[in-house]
């Protein structure tokens, strides 16, 4: 047996169940792992010396596919669901012997990297691996302890995936061969059958999601988060395709980190010690801190290049629309170490809404925000999914509902109580469409985001005059710097008014509909700022 390491790891594995694997590779550099990629075909480099690889089979997350194992921890306090779904212990047990034999023979990577940059709320993780790309995105998306604190490391957590390790669902109790379970009483995530990456990191989000607001009276969001130079935090909640990452990437502002982030007493820290960003599109001029990230130790998902080179070809999205690239995030130029902020003064909770009748950017009221922080809305437009061929409504409570296993008023009655507390500004920025639907109006432009964005956080436009919406109460300013103003009351930009009233109420009464789930949970306060019809 090889041992690539200055520790020795085959006493962790065999304790874990995994033995007579071939070769144990441990800790491995992310020059190292990029090596093996290339040289066992897996993978090659784009001219910018970042490493694409193809992810097979799954794209993306498979939520239908993830279970949480139903014991005596999980039973009565998380909220089963389409998404929280429950596995047996005894159905775990199988699934684990399983994995663990598939190793037999095979060669493995082992890494010890952590999750949380307040060293208060650390979490210690081995990730297991069959594939060297899989450990270095483990590399990339978690922190990394220093040679001296491995010594000292205990292990918190396991995470174990095997891309060729399929299910039985007749014996397993799984829907089909892919499977992704977390065990909160052993403290593993078994991931077997696909090897997109995001279920590894999902993964350790949903146990934070778990165990930080009950255990620590931390409030963990799926949102980026940055900072100014006089302090101020600013956060930013949304689901994939509306603008999370791109907009909290600010040259003039750090970087605190683009997905998953805890707030405490004290302030905002982050999850992951790097960025998993979409890559559709992506240019240097629209987005050139994600752009020149591109480069050697980032990993490529599911990306072509142009033909007869290796240059990545952004526009395409024949493998998938859910391209990706992850990376360390110090690759950000200005990105904040240790990755923690103060508490914040601004939150957005951004959406593409491809109706295009909401407001481009307009203030929350505390009940209004708790009403859109559990709706989270967004739409998906034509040719995004496979049988979308108008848009498409999606409601996701928390803006990440598939990694919340608690139930989204306890998340929301944590955000209602940070946001009195310190006063905090809540804004809606529509990142989607104006002057009518998908199809007919246009995109709203990044510049004017970022201006109304800017405007927000460097208090100009709390200067402004505003004006309720009148279905959804929504308070629209009447200026912004740097914004036309006639783009900024959505009804004004229709040149059909009766067709953007009809449509405003449609939209209107799904907001109604889709939070009658949570309407026996919430506070009067809340159920007021559903939309008037």
């Amino acid at each position: 047996m090889q041992i690539s390491s200055v520790r020795n790891p085959v006493a962790d594995l065999r304790g874990l169940g995994i033995e007579n694997v071939t070769n144990v590779y441990y800790q491995l550099s992310p020059e190292q792992l990029a090596e093996q990629t290339v040289a066992r075909k897996q993978g090659v480099y784009a001219d910018t010396g970042a490493l694409a690889v193809n992810t097979g089979v799954y794209t993306g997350r498979s939520p239908k596919d993830k279970f949480i194992v139903k014991d005596n921890i999980t039973t009565g306090t998380v909220n089963w669901n389409d998404f929280n779904l429950p596995i047996s212990e005894e159905n775990f047990d199988r699934l684990y012997s399983r994995i663990t034999r598939y190793f037999s023979g095979k060669d493995v990577w082992v890494r010890d990297c952590y999750a949380c940059a307040d060293q208060d709320y650390r979490v210690n993780i081995k990730v297991i691996t069959e594939l060297p790309w899989s450990s270095l995105f483990a590399y990339n998306m978690f922190l990394r302890p220093s040679e001296d604190e491995l010594d000292e490391m205990h292990t918190d957590w396991t995470v174990i995936q095997a891309p060729g390790c399929l299910a039985d669902p007749a014996t397993d109790g799984t829907r089909q061969q892919n499977f992704s379970v977390v065990n909160f009483t052993r403290k593993i995530i078994l991931i077997g059958g696909s090897a997109y990456t995001g279920e590894i990191k999902k993964g350790i989000f949903t146990i934070l999601n778990y165990e930080l607001p009950q255990n620590k009276n931390v409030l963990s969001m799926h949102c980026s988060a940055n900072m100014g130079d006089d302090g101020d935090t600013a956060i930013f909640f949304g689901l994939s395709g509306t603008g999370k990452t791109t907009l909290s990437a600010d040259p003039a502002r750090k970087l605190i980190g683009d997905d998953e982030h805890g707030w405490t007493a004290t302030g905002v820290f982050n999850f992951e010690g790097g960025c998993y960003a979409k890559c559709i599109d992506l240019s240097e001029e629209k987005e050139p801190q994600i752009f020149h990230a591109v480069r050697e130790g980032a990993l490529l998902e599911n990306i072509k290049f142009f033909p007869g080179t290796h240059t990545v070809n952004y526009t395409d999205c024949s493998i998938t629309e859910n391209t990706r690239v992850s990376y360390p995030l110090p690759y950000i130029e200005n990105a904040m170490e240790p990755a923690i902020g103060g508490i914040p003064k601004n939150i957005f909770f951004l959406t593409c809404d491809a109706y295009g009748v909401l407001p481009p950017v307009s203030r929350l009221s505390p009940g209004q925000a708790m009403y859109q922080f559990i709706s989270g809305y967004t739409a998906k437009v034509a040719g995004t999914e496979a049988g979308i061929t108008e848009p498409k409504s999606t409601f996701s409570a928390c803006f990440g509902a598939p990694f919340m296993p608690l139930h989204p008023a306890q998340y929301a009655q944590m955000l209602g109580e940070r946001m009195r507390k310190y006063d905090v500004n809540v804004w809606l920025i529509n990142t989607g469409w104006t002057g009518g639907a998908y199809g007919t109006g246009s995109r709203m432009k990044l510049s004017y985001t970022r201006a109304m964005i800017t405007a927000a956080l460097n208090g100009s436009l709390d200067k402004a005059t505003f004006h309720p919406h009148p279905v959804f109460g929504f308070a629209i300013p009447d200026h912004c710097d740097g914004v036309p103003s006639d783009i900024l009351d959505p009804r004004n930009t229709w040149e059909d008014k009766a067709a953007y009233d009809r449509q405003v109420k449609d939209l209107a009464g799904q907001f109604i509909r889709n939070f009658e789930k949570y309407a026996g949970a919430s506070a009067p306060e809340i159920l007021d700022a559903a939309p008037k019809i």
